[in-house]
């Protein structure tokens, strides 16, 4: 008796089978019971060969199919679909189109995903119309598809058209929304349509959270951030690990680190990307100890630091001047990883942070693929150790390569005025306009204003501000304060501190500049006012602080710091030192004392400055003639660049003072600044 086989069974069959080989054991089934000729059965064999990896024979199949049924055909460009072969998608869908049958819901979803995945709008948009015309413009998947393919291809304006069209919208629409303007940068959309979707009652899932917390994190909106992490406790959301990870780099980005450390201490497992965006957050933020700190930890704990973590971490290096840790990040990542352009760029600012800027060059020659990134961490690097003729060799070597940015010539003004090129820092900035149309932002004419300004134009520098064809913000103000305050204009600089003091600025420095303003003229009622404005505003004036690495670890001093061990020592040494600069000439300048106090007070308050405490501590911790490299938080005082020229005649050493501006090269009593800066 014979055993009759139906289609259903088949089916049921295959499903069951994961390897070519008993996929091809019932293909010979099909094939003797004559079951191969059931309009549905071809399909089916076609999923099973491709579910099994064995796309040549899913596709032979189908080739060998006389009668195609529209699942049929659908089933092949399913297996290419999954297979990542977009075009062969497109080459399916379109032979479809010619001999038929007709295209359906899942045809046109997946011709429109392989247009997104080649880019091809083109392709996409006319796929697009062949489906409305079939009847399936409003159909929630094709739309879906549609807006995906849309954000692919970075036209997010017509995205939100296609959205606003939609009669339905479902969740995966709402997700490629949000996404979409995250990744594009167009945060205040993304928020935007997530806020839509909640008022709708759309639950989102991980993917959707991830996409709004992305967006929090680029706009900045704390308030926003909070509710989105509240919504999903308070709605016991499972939280992944991938959407816990956002929580993570979104707090870290936005400055608040313990609530970061608070939701990565409670997360039961961990990964190289959570420990990289807990790096990054702390580096970003200034926290440099606390980065470098986190990485060793996490390499302790068994995780080898990807390309994010190492990058965060030669920021760390960068900010505290740690030259040993750097060189050894260095070689890490060339044993380990291809020298990318963004490590390539770190590396290379890392050395030149950290006072070694021949070998920052040595680096940037040997990296064969430069973008114009590594190009502008060149030229800044040359500006901020007052290099600002190598800076402009560089720039007009990299114009003959490719075309400057905005960024290029904002490194370039600044090069100019650490070196005082005048000339050439207005002649640049008008060929930038007239030859290179690039319109000034304010970063341009804060580097003109700092210019003019440095070099005691104080008058032109004014001049340039009120001409300028956008609002100055604050940053065009400070640096027309600075240099009101280093050349004693108080008549200008009076003016221009009251014009900062309006626009509320949140940074405590510079408010301590106002108040400097204020003291070099001798206003202390003025003085007391602005004191008394950052108190109300909870501010605390930032103390002077300056590190030293001597024997490849930090020291780090603080203004009239007593709490060293070697204190006693530092200050004989000091005494010492102060004994013999008095001998060659030096007198203290209590001028830079911004307070009203005793003389011989002011006197003692410039020797106990964290630079010489660090200075004094190096002498006595490295043997004769090793370089010393000091870094300041806060710009060196002009007493302080005075008595180093003569330490370092004193003591034959070559002294590097990393401030908050610029470096200084102390060598046989001379800065490398020349008394510029």
């Amino acid at each position: 008796m014979c055993t009759v086989y139906h289609a259903p069974w088949t089916k049921s069959l295959l499903s069951t089978c994961r390897d070519p080989k008993s996929v091809a054991q019932i293909h010979a089934l099909m094939l003797i019971t004559g079951i191969l000729n059931h309009i549905d059965s071809n399909g089916h064999l076609i999923s099973s060969y491709a579910r099994s990896g064995d796309i040549p024979a899913a596709r032979q199949v189908f080739d060998e199919t006389p009668q195609r049924a529209t699942p049929t055909c659908n089933a092949m460009i399913i297996a290419y679909s999954r297979r990542s072969f977009p075009s062969e998608v497109l080459n399916l869908y379109r032979r479809m189109l010619l001999e038929g049958p007709r295209p359906d819901s899942s045809t046109f979803t997946l011709a429109l995903k392989a247009c997104a995945t080649l880019f091809n709008l083109k392709a996409g948009e006319e796929i697009r119309r062949q489906a409305a015309d079939c009847g399936y413009k409003d159909d929630v998947f094709v739309g879906s598809s549609v807006l995906n393919m849309y954000v692919k291809c970075g036209k997010m304006n017509e995205a939100m058209r296609v959205f606003d069209e939609m009669p339905m919208r479902d969740l995966v629409s709402w997700t490629t929304m949000i996404t979409g303007f995250a990744q594009s940068g167009r945060v205040i959309e993304a928020v935007g349509v997530y806020r839509r979707m909640r008022l709708e009652g759309i639950e989102g899932d991980g993917i959707v959270m991830v996409g709004s917390i992305q967006a929090c994190t680029g706009l900045g909106d704390l308030k926003m951030a909070l509710s989105v992490h509240g919504y999903m406790i308070r709605q016991e959301h499972p939280m992944e690990v991938v959407v816990k990870t956002s929580i993570v780099d979104m707090y870290a980005k936005n400055g608040l680190l313990k609530l970061a450390c608070r939701v990565f201490e409670k997360m039961s497992s961990t990964n190289v990307v959570l420990w990289s965006a807990l790096i990054s957050g702390f580096a970003q933020n200034g926290f440099a100890a606390d980065a470098l700190r986190l990485l060793i930890e996490m390499q302790d704990r068994g995780f080898e630091p990807d390309l994010v973590a190492l990058v965060s971490a030669l920021l760390a290096c960068s900010q505290i001047g740690y030259l040993k840790f750097g060189k050894s990040m260095h070689g890490f990542i060339v044993r380990q990883y291809k020298f990318d352009r963004i490590s390539g760029t770190a590396v290379i600012d890392m050395y030149s942070k950290c006072g070694s800027l021949s070998s920052a060059r040595a680096l940037f020659d040997r990296v064969s693929s430069r973008d114009s990134i590594s190009w502008n961490a060149m030229i800044s690097s040359y500006g901020v150790h007052g290099h600002g003729k190598e800076a402009l060799l560089l720039f007009i070597q990299m114009k003959s390569l490719m075309k400057p940015d905005d960024a290029t010539f904002a490194s370039l003004l600044s090069a100019f005025s650490h070196s005082g090129l005048v000339k050439e820092g207005l002649y640049w900035f008008d060929l930038m306009v007239r030859e290179f149309n690039i319109q000034p932002s304010e970063k341009h004419y804060a580097c003109m204003v700092d210019l003019l300004a440095r070099a005691g134009q104080i008058d032109e520098a004014y001049e340039l501000i009120k001409s300028m064809a956008i609002e100055p913000g604050i940053a065009v103000w400070v640096a027309l304060l600075s240099g009101c305050r280093n050349h004693g204009n108080s008549s200008i600089g009076e003016t221009v501190a009251k014009k900062v003091l309006e626009l509320k600025p949140d940074d405590p420095g510079i408010y301590a500049l106002v108040s400097n303003v204020f003291a070099t003229a001798r206003k202390w009622d003025e003085v007391a006012h602005v004191r008394k404005v950052m108190k109300k505003m909870g501010m605390k004036k930032i103390p002077g602080y300056s590190v030293v690495e001597v024997n490849g670890e930090l020291h780090a001093f603080l203004m009239e710091d007593k709490s060293h061990p070697q204190h006693e020592k530092i200050m004989a040494m000091l005494e010492r030192l102060d004994f013999e600069m008095r001998e060659m000439g030096y007198v203290p300048n209590t001028e830079f004392v911004l307070h009203d106090l005793e003389e011989e007070v002011k006197k003692t308050m410039l020797c106990n400055h964290s630079e010489r405490l660090a200075i004094a501590f190096a002498l006595l911790n490295t043997g004769p003639g090793t370089r010393i490299l000091i870094t300041k938080n806060l710009r060196v005082c002009g007493d302080c660049h005075n008595a180093t020229k003569f330490i370092s005649k004193i003591v034959d050493r070559e002294i590097v003072v990393r401030d908050a501006k610029r470096f200084h090269h102390f060598k046989d009593g001379v800065c490398s600044c020349g008394d510029y800066w």
